[in-house]
């Protein structure tokens, strides 16, 4: 590796075309800049300047010298611009979170983008240990976590909760309901269904349910987008969190049941402990965090 020092040093004195003056711009004295001349000579092994009465020329190996000595002095300026810059329209930002919360978030990414044609974002809906171990591996700048994942290398903030919905067709909005209405109808099970009736139905018909895995199976549905569409039909009924109702295209054709007992997964944006977050990291984050106090 040349050394950088050096590498400045001759390259002023190039462009100056004297050592007196080159010694001024560097705050040198001229035996410095000789010397710095003469420790540049010997690491690459030929001379760099060809001397004529006062003055000097570059040799070949002197021009190739300082053709890089320039190159880099533009590299440093363009990386100290950059720094400065802190573009919150340029680069990438990739966030994981539920598929839920993916598909309410998506659109208000958009106009970020479409105002931004140099911002790249990346959304993934993730499994929810997923979340957390793809931001501590730096796989994610963010997270939308269902918990604190309490890890040292990590933060999170809790931003928001988002109801746990027991979703029926929009004609079954204020009817009475108990658990035999719902084993009549259905459920249209998805990957989190049966997790998430354990949850909800323990809690408001203790006496009647046995666990999500005697529940009357009615449909299955793996694309999260496409799970209250037998609902909406009339068939079935189904639980998702509030973000997956809100960011069905028909939700006017679904009704929420009002259970005694309601019941709320809490939201944490998960980010790197200590990292310094570019504008265009936080400004994303700052989406997150209006969309989640909006649930």
């Amino acid at each position: 590796m040349l050394n950088a020092r050096w590498l400045e040093t001759f390259t002023v004195l190039c462009e100056t075309g004297h050592f007196t003056r080159a010694a001024d711009r560097l705050a040198m004295t001229q035996p410095g800049v000789s010397q710095h001349l003469r420790k540049l000579e010997a690491q690459l092994g030929q001379p760099l300047i060809s001397r004529q009465g006062k003055g000097f020329v570059p040799t070949p190996a002197g021009e190739a010298v300082l053709a890089l000595g320039q190159a880099r002095r533009q590299e440093e300026q363009r990386l100290r611009e950059a720094i400065r810059a802190d573009d919150p329209d340029s680069g990438r930002v990739a966030v994981a979170c539920s598929g839920s919360f993916a598909l309410l978030l998506q659109p208000m990414l958009l106009p970020l983008m479409q105002h931004a044609p140099q911002l790249e974002i990346h959304l993934e809906a993730a499994p929810a240990v997923r979340v957390p171990e793809g931001v501590l591996e730096g796989r994610f700048d963010l997270g939308v976590a269902g918990r604190d994942p309490g890890h040292p290398r990590l933060e999170a903030r809790r931003i928001g909760q988002e109801e746990l919905c027991l979703i029926l067709p929009a004609d079954a909005e204020g009817a009475p309901l108990d658990f035999g209405d719902l084993e009549a109808r259905g459920f249209v099970a998805h990957p989190d269904g049966h997790a998430y009736a354990d949850e909800l139905f323990t809690l408001n018909f203790p006496g009647e349910f046995e666990g999500a895995d005697r529940l009357r199976i009615r449909a299955h549905v793996n694309q999260i987008g496409q799970i209250p569409t037998p609902v909406a039909h009339g068939i079935g009924y189904t639980l998702l969190p509030r973000s997956g109702l809100d960011a069905y295209p028909r939700r006017d054709l679904l009704s929420v049941a009002a259970l005694p007992q309601r019941r709320h997964h809490e939201l944490w944006l998960v980010s790197r402990r200590g990292r310094q977050m570019p504008a265009r990291i936080r400004r994303v984050a700052e989406v997150i965090r209006s969309l989640a106090a909006g649930l």
